[in-house]
Formats: structure tokens, C-alpha cells, sequence
């Protein structure tokens, strides 16, 4: 639907194959709710994010805290040490985004799991992973 509104999608990738293991257009607190009940939760998990508000809220450290999880956040104008989830997001609107119009949120929010989790995770490969996709890489371990 391209009536100008913004929207905002809110995706967790796994450092080790790139994959992307939740992506909603909804809050923080229910992409990563999505990610552990997807995933393997292990102990001692590591969430790294910017200082975005959505990932410093209440609502979202206290749920960290009760599920176990450690956050870890760039440092304020140091984008760096994001750069994988930039990457992501950057190849995710130059790939879909930019290339498709939709002509209901409902359009957008169903192609957009079939790009994240058949293409980007199981035929794209990444340069991160030696050209391997995400499936592959983690079949490899």
C-alpha cells in the first residue's frame, strides 16, 4: 500500500549464519517473543542493538531480564557495531522493498516473510558466510 505512512519492521538475525530468525512489523518485545518460541533458546543468549528506544523501553529490558537474555547496545553515533543488522536491512529494501508495491499492509507483511524466510534465508547466499545461504551455513555446523 503506498499511501506515503511509515512503517517499521523489527527483525533479530543470528550472528553465526546471518539468518534472519524474526521479523515482524509490530514491537521489539514481540519479534523477540516470536524469535525464542521459533528458535532454540540457549542460555546465556546475547542481544545486540542500537539505543533505538524500542530496545532500551521497560517493557523490553524486563522482558530480557525474565527470559534470561543479556542485552549488549552500540555505542551512541557508532554504528559499527551494528553493521550486520544495517546490512541486512540495507540489502532487505534495495532487494524487496524499493523493487515491489503493495496494494494492502496484509500484501506487504505476507511477502515479506516469503523474502526473509525462503529467500533471503535459504537462496540468497552471503558473502558473510562464503557465499553459502543461511540454511546452508547452519547445515555446515
Amino acid at each position: 500500500m503506498e499511501d506515503g505512512r511509515k512503517r517499521y519492521n523489527c527483525s533479530i538475525i543470528d550472528l553465526f549464519d546471518r539468518s534472519v530468525v524474526a521479523t515482524l512489523n509490530k514491537l521489539a518485545v514481540e519479534t523477540l517473543r516470536a524469535a525464542l518460541e521459533r528458535n532454540h533458546h540457549p542460555k546465556n543468549l546475547l542481544l545486540h542493538s542500537d539505543q533505538g528506544s524500542q530496545y532500551t523501553s521497560r517493557a523490553f529490558t524486563d522482558y530480557c531480564k525474565e527470559e534470561g537474555i543479556r542485552q549488549s547496545m552500540s555505542k551512541a553515533g557508532y554504528p559499527y557495531d551494528n553493521s550486520p543488522m544495517e546490512s541486512f536491512y540495507g540489502t532487505f529494501k534495495a532487494e524487496f522493498i524499493n523493487k515491489h508495491h503493495f496494494s494492502s499492509d496484509e500484501e506487504r507483511n505476507n511477502t515479506t516473510m516469503d523474502y526473509v524466510y525462503i529467500y533471503y534465508n535459504h537462496v540468497r547466499p552471503h558473502s558473510s558466510n562464503n557465499y553459502m545461504t543461511s540454511f546452508e551455513k547452519r547445515m555446515q555446523a
